[in-house]
């Protein structure tokens, strides 16, 4: 990943934080080798952090039966579920649902972009993301919203609704749970693409968002199933936010193989990415993104 992570950086870098200068933190469960700390450094204008998982965070919580566990990774495997039987993917998707947060070096920010290695950033950001997030009260951003495969969550919509049940003081009035429910009152697929991120560390370390991630690592189903953690912000960005506080960075030209966000019409001079290529125009019944921009917002 060195290669493809120092590639992204120094697009990021010439798109956008060569004239802020942001800190970096880099995380992984096993430590970083001094070449790595070396290559990533002298790629960057801001200070970098690489921290250990700690071992709790990254490990078979005492009441996930491992051998059932282990059952279902076969099952996967025979269906060809994607990423079906990965057992790191699936620490890897626990993780970053609720644990990423907590991390000691992350508790000095409020604000977290997550950023993976051989992502592209296809047009210059000629404002700062996370003072927009800021001024405009918005709680959580994202680029790419498709449809989520549905072998690998049978379980997360009904574990996501007895929490709901059982703790209805904690559900606000106004949110974006109709994003996510499908004609039929079941889960419509539809999922932020976390790979990219811009969000409130804020939100992901409050008692509700705790809360419903608790109630879903307790069901099981990071290990059970395989549980993303894309679908596990969405859900809990749905239930939790409302329209107004999510914000699609329309602008942000980006790209996870095989799939682009990128700028329409004036907006894509700054860019080089395709803009027929963006996922709401070429794949439409996957993309969920126009299903969002076309919700009312809040009392409207």
């Amino acid at each position: 990943d060195l290669d493809d992570l120092r590639e992204t950086l120094v697009q990021l870098e010439d798109r956008f934080n060569r004239r802020h200068h942001y800190p970096y933190v880099f995380l992984n469960n096993d430590p970083f080798s001094d070449e790595f700390k070396e290559k990533i450094a002298s790629v960057v204008s801001g200070e970098c952090h690489f921290g250990l998982i700690p071992h709790e965070h990254w490990s078979y919580p005492e009441y996930i039966n491992q051998t059932k566990a282990a059952e279902v990774r076969e099952d996967m495997k025979m269906r060809k579920v994607i990423y079906g039987d990965n057992e790191s993917y699936r620490h890897m998707c626990r993780y970053e649902s609720g644990f990423f947060f907590r991390h000691k070096l992350m508790e000095q920010y409020k604000w977290y972009w997550r950023v993976e290695p051989g992502v592209k950033f296809g047009c210059e950001i000629d404002y700062d993301p996370f003072v927009f997030m800021e001024k405009n009260d918005k709680k959580y951003g994202f680029t790419i919203s498709i449809r989520e495969v549905v072998e690998t969550i049978p379980t997360l919509w009904n574990t996501t609704m007895d929490f709901m049940k059982t703790n209805k003081d904690m559900i606000p009035a106004s949110n974006l749970m109709e994003f996510v429910t499908g004609k039929d009152g079941g889960y419509n697929l539809c999922h932020f693409w976390s790979n990219f991120e811009i969000g409130s560390l804020d939100f992901l370390r409050s008692k509700e968002y705790l809360a419903y991630f608790d109630h879903l690592d307790r069901a099981g189903g990071f290990f059970y199933e395989r549980w993303g953690d894309a679908p596990v912000h969405s859900l809990g960005v749905a239930m939790l936010l409302n329209k107004s506080q999510v914000h699609w960075f329309e602008d942000i030209g980006y790209y996870h193989g095989p799939l682009w966000n990128c700028p329409k019409g004036k907006a894509n001079a700054k860019c080089w990415c395709p803009e027929g290529e963006s996922v709401e125009t070429r794949n439409r019944g996957w993309s969920c993104t126009l299903d969002f921009v076309a919700l009312p917002e809040p009392n409207a």
